[in-house]
């Protein structure tokens, strides 16, 4: 009975043995070594992960990655494009809903295929299979999307290169570079519309539990083409009725902008007029530039003098009277009192801006 057991447990190991033998592989140095890029466009944010095979003096283009859709002679799709890379799919991930060359697609991870045309244009294809190797598997019923781009030329690019050659505040462009080829194409997101919701989402969770994230929240709208009657509210949550709300300084502003933007002008006007009795003397000076924005000029200069009264001799309340004058077209007085900022102005940096104002009036030009 122990020579059966014996023999059973070789076995076992053997079997074992040769199971992990058959199906284990080394981690060994790929020739196409594999890379990420990544960017932000707002908040969002774009991956593409791929294989880097290099040009190694053979001729790419119509060869290497043959022009059309070709049998490779592997897999299940009689025609393939070229998997935009080496190896594994080339994946890209857009975090948010984007437009790549002004067509839509929904947020998600997508295999990027290629189809390079010798006319100096190529297709991209974002297939909603991501997980397969290379282009064998293809399948024109997975495609998410398909669009039209032009190619350009470039200098010699041994590694295939997938960058991010332009970037704004609202749209990135990727490229593969390879060889003396670039395929580019702009991806463009509602950077908005996709951090207003975001917002509106924190606010129901941890980060609206401090008036800081409400501030934040009203300040981005009034600056972004939000909704300022939704704004408005954020505001107000920080400003009262919350446990955490306190009017201050920096939320009064923003709601007195927001009731400027939305034709309230003497709203605005009674909410900054609310916190004005406990503004500091550098909080008093930006209310007073506040009402020039607001066109109020006459309300601005009475701003100036009441803090030049209450802070006799301190910076800034002369660099303030200067801007008053100067919102109401009277240079000479608005340089006098430049003149005596720049005697009390505190650094370099203050000295500089206050000269470089001298400077504008002088030339009959507006300070503010």
């Amino acid at each position: 009975m122990k020579t059966i057991n014996h023999l059973i447990g070789i076995a076992t190991f053997i079997a074992m043995l040769v199971t992990s033998t058959t199906f284990a592989q080394l981690d060994l140095p790929r020739g196409s070594q594999k890379a990420t890029v990544s960017q932000t466009v707002g908040i969002s944010k774009i991956y593409i992960k791929y294989s880097r095979p290099s040009v190694n003096g053979r001729e790419v283009w119509g060869k290497l990655v043959p022009y059309g859709m070709n049998n490779l002679g592997f897999g299940t799709a009689t025609e393939s494009p070229w998997r935009a890379g080496a190896n594994e799919n080339t994946v890209i991930k857009f975090t948010d809903d984007v437009t790549i060359e002004g067509k839509p697609l929904k947020a998600g991870v997508y295999g990027l295929h290629m189809i390079v045309h010798e006319n100096d244009t190529a297709t991209l294809i974002f297939s909603n299979s991501h997980t397969a190797w290379g282009s064998y598997f293809y399948k024109p019923s997975e495609d998410a999307l398909r669009v039209e781009v032009n190619t350009k030329s470039i200098p010699h690019t041994e590694l295939l290169t997938y960058d991010f050659i332009a970037v704004d505040a609202n749209s990135a462009t990727a490229a593969l570079n390879w060889e003396k080829k670039q395929i580019p194409f702009k991806i463009e997101l509602d950077v908005t519309s996709i951090v207003l919701n975001d917002i509106r989402q924190k606010l129901e969770n941890q980060p609206g539990f401090n008036k800081q994230s409400w501030e934040q929240a009203a300040n981005y709208a009034l600056n972004n083409g939000g909704d300022l009657d939704e704004a408005l509210s954020w505001v107000n949550a920080a400003i009262s009725g919350q446990f955490f709300s306190q009017q201050d300084f920096n939320n009064t502003n923003i709601k007195a902008g927001i009731l400027n933007k939305l034709g309230r002008k003497d709203e605005a006007v009674a909410a900054i007029e609310s916190y004005m009795p406990k503004a500091s003397l550098l909080e008093m000076h930006q209310i007073g530039r506040q009402f020039i924005t607001f066109g109020l000029t006459d309300k601005a200069l009475d701003v100036f003098k009441q803090n030049e009264k209450n802070n006799k001799g301190q910076w800034p309340v002369h660099y303030g009277l200067a801007r008053g004058y100067s919102a109401q077209g009277n240079y000479k007085e608005a340089l006098k009192h430049l003149r005596i900022a720049l005697k009390n102005a505190p650094n370099a940096g203050s000295k500089g801006r206050v000269q470089a104002n001298i400077e504008k009036l002088e030339k009959g030009e507006d300070i503010n």
